[in-house]
């Protein structure tokens, strides 16, 4: 058994020189597709169902300048630690739209409450 492991684990990878020629995978045919992950043709890059990558990017922009001291908190406070944390405008502009009266427990209620979309389902 040793043997046979010996060329991955001492190797440079499942294709190196090293290998056991038994072990190397055969290339696709003229006429096959290559190999995938994905066989469905969606990568897994992360992003939740129901967001786009650039959602969550925005959102975890917006995580980064509401503390969580901040948390629960109403407008004034999200804007309050917004501006202690040196948010820029466009960020402080989105939080001055939030309704007053409302607090909120979580970065995803703020994000809501501003307009976008959080992912349909979790985990």
């Amino acid at each position: 058994m040793s043997q046979e492991v010996s060329g991955l684990v001492q190797g440079p990878g499942t294709g190196g020189s090293r290998v056991d020629e038994s072990r190397v995978p055969e290339p696709a045919g003229e006429d096959q597709p290559e190999t995938t992950t994905a066989p469905a043709g969606d990568l897994r890059t992360g992003t939740p169902q129901g967001m786009s990558s650039t959602d969550v990017e925005q959102r975890s922009r917006l995580g980064r300048f509401i503390s969580m001291s901040a948390l629960p908190g109403d407008r004034l406070v999200l804007i309050a630690s917004a501006r202690e944390n040196e948010a820029p405008d466009d960020i402080v502009r989105a939080l001055e739209r939030l309704p007053e009266g409302t607090v909120y427990q979580t970065v995803s209620e703020v994000w809501a409450a501003l307009g976008n979309k959080n992912e349909t389902t979790r985990w």
